[in-house]
């Protein structure tokens, strides 16, 4: 699966896309990231790619001719959606991470996703218009930027991607599957035995299937 991240700091996504399942992803060939600085794109003599907001107030915004030519530029090769990770977006589900993984199965050829990371006060609303498939959010808070929402976006989606995890079905009993009812995980235990005045419960060393099953669906949160 291929994602496309555009952003005006592409330098700040490298450690994270270097390190554990994203960099195995990777070199397996099970993802493509690419990185795409949206100021290459401008056209202004000092690559500016924001300015002042019509009709005034603080900050500023994200100018649309960089964005828009830097989208353009990029569906040439990847044909898939456009998200904008944004505070006014949807909040970001379990249920998107599979749906979009869904989507990418179904594509022929497979391309995969575009990630817009704003910054500032946001993006100027005519992109919003002309170029944005969907607005997603992480949570009710703003950050500074789009960066860390795109990371966890392409996160939770990878790891649904067959081949990423080490055990197929190793995200098929995660916090909010389906097969959890969408509920959160029961707690995990492991050596040793007694922590600090801690046990860990008898039933998970019983060795009755049944009963540990039974014991962790009472769990569920």
């Amino acid at each position: 699966m291929r994602f496309d991240i555009l952003t005006i700091f592409p330098k700040s996504l490298n450690s994270y896309l270097k390190e554990s399942i994203i960099a195995r992803a990777k070199k397996a060939k099970l993802i493509e990231i690419h990185l795409h600085d949206i100021r290459t794109f401008s056209k202004d003599k000092h690559k500016k790619v924001d300015d002042i907001p019509y009709g005034g107030g603080a900050g500023m915004v994200m100018t649309p001719q960089p964005l828009y030519d830097a989208i353009n530029h990029v569906k040439k090769f990847n044909h898939g959606p456009v998200i904008y990770l944004s505070a006014s977006g949807k909040n970001f589900k379990q249920t998107d991470a599979e749906k979009l993984v869904k989507i990418h199965a179904l594509q022929k050829p497979k391309n995969g996703i575009i990630l817009i990371c704003g910054r500032y006060e946001g993006i100027d609303q005519r992109i919003i218009d002309l170029c944005i498939d969907r607005e997603i959010s992480i949570g009710n808070y703003v950050l500074t930027g789009g960066e860390l929402p795109a990371m966890v976006v392409l996160d939770a989606i990878s790891r649904l991607i067959p081949g990423v995890l080490g055990k197929e079905k190793s995200h098929e009993h995660d916090s909010f599957s389906k097969a959890l009812n969408r509920k959160k995980e029961y707690p995990h235990y492991t050596r040793p035995e007694k922590f600090e005045g801690h046990k860990v419960p008898k039933v998970l060393l019983s060795g009755h299937h049944k009963e540990i099953e039974n014991w962790r669906k009472s769990h569920l949160k």
